[in-house]
């Protein structure tokens, strides 16, 4: 399906997603679904790329491959503050960026000017891809994430940071991947009941941009998906199965509060259409006495930031207020 890309003048989002040069072996109807929420989401995005660029002083090592198969969704990028380099030292804390897009959208590339503005405030970034929907279920896109996490703990010691564990951050979707991989690196059986096995890289603290939380809906088929639309016509009735199989009762906000989870930082807006699922998160979190920190910016009927907008709009006053409240909670917990 690529010439239809190229015909129609496509490829120009290429740089941060795949459009439809992975459905040719997709049911039409479903491919026809996924291009067209592929294209929505890449038109609005390019509204916004003409503003994204790296900051002075940020160092930037990309398409490093975790895994040796040639894959685009395999490769990673770490943006190091060029200052830690400077110093020498490992004392510079590391987050790991999962990026979202409904788990059919995007690559590392779409978090790019999200990553190097937080790693100007002081901390380096891990970015990865991980395979989209249909290249992947939920479970191979968690298999992706784990097998980028065993290459980071394998080479973290070859770069000026602190090597004794990472923070996570995800926005929607990626932050349902992000909570995932906290939960599966702190709690071995949990990652068993999903048929994973996760890495020893500790995970010391986790950020969530408009994350994607209630999840439980997805193991029973109960839940429609984002803003009313079945996200199963989207991306397939089996994606979630792995979800079956741990079983709905499991995966509540409650339940999952109540396994070890890291202190927590999660961010939302007023106008976030999915709002909802941060306070759920946070309230269970509050139930429970664990630590989080939440903000939920208010929104006046003349202003708008939408979903995940620390991560698409970085030059906002309060975007800018998120990166710096993000290193000042890694360095907290580091």
């Amino acid at each position: 399906m690529n010439e239809t890309s190229d015909a129609q003048g496509l490829d120009r989002f290429l740089r941060w997603t795949e459009i439809d040069g992975d459905l040719d072996s997709c049911d039409p109807d479903r491919a026809r679904i996924i291009k067209a929420m592929r294209m929505a989401f890449a038109t609005g995005d390019e509204l916004r790329a003409e503003r994204w660029e790296d900051p002075a002083g940020v160092d930037v090592f990309e398409d490093i491959p975790y895994a040796q198969d040639g894959l685009r969704g395999h490769l990673l990028d770490l943006y190091l503050p060029h200052d830690a380099r400077l110093r020498g030292g490992h004392v510079t804390p590391v987050y790991v960026d999962i990026h979202g897009g409904g788990f059919v959208y995007g690559y590392k590339e779409l978090n790019r000017n999200f990553c190097t503005h937080l790693a100007a405030q002081g901390v380096a970034v891990f970015s990865l891809n991980y395979r989209p929907a249909p290249q992947a279920d939920f479970r191979g896109q968690l298999e992706d994430i784990a097998t980028a996490m065993t290459w980071i703990a394998g080479h973290i010691g070859d770069y000026p940071v602190d090597g004794s564990g990472v923070f996570v951050t995800g926005d929607s979707a990626g932050g349902c991947l992000a909570l995932f991989a906290c939960l599966c690196a702190r709690n071995p059986e949990f990652a068993a009941s999903l048929g994973l096995q996760w890495p020893a890289l500790p995970v010391k603290g986790a950020v969530f941009e408009s994350g994607v939380f209630e999840v439980a809906g997805y193991a029973d088929g109960r839940r429609e998906g984002f803003e009313g639309g079945d996200i199963r016509n989207i991306i397939g009735p089996d994606f979630f199965a792995v979800l079956r199989q741990a079983g709905a009762e499991r995966l509540t906000c409650d339940a999952l509060a109540a396994l070890d989870v890291p202190p927590m930082m999660f961010v939302t807006s007023g106008d976030d259409f999915i709002q909802s699922e941060t306070l759920a998160f946070a309230a269970a979190l509050a139930r429970l006495h664990k630590p989080f920190e939440l903000y939920d910016w208010p929104i006046a009927k003349t202003q708008a930031l939408g979903h995940v907008f620390p991560v698409c709009m970085t030059w906002l006053d309060e975007s800018q207020e998120v990166l710096e409240r993000m290193a000042t909670f890694a360095c907290r917990y580091a």
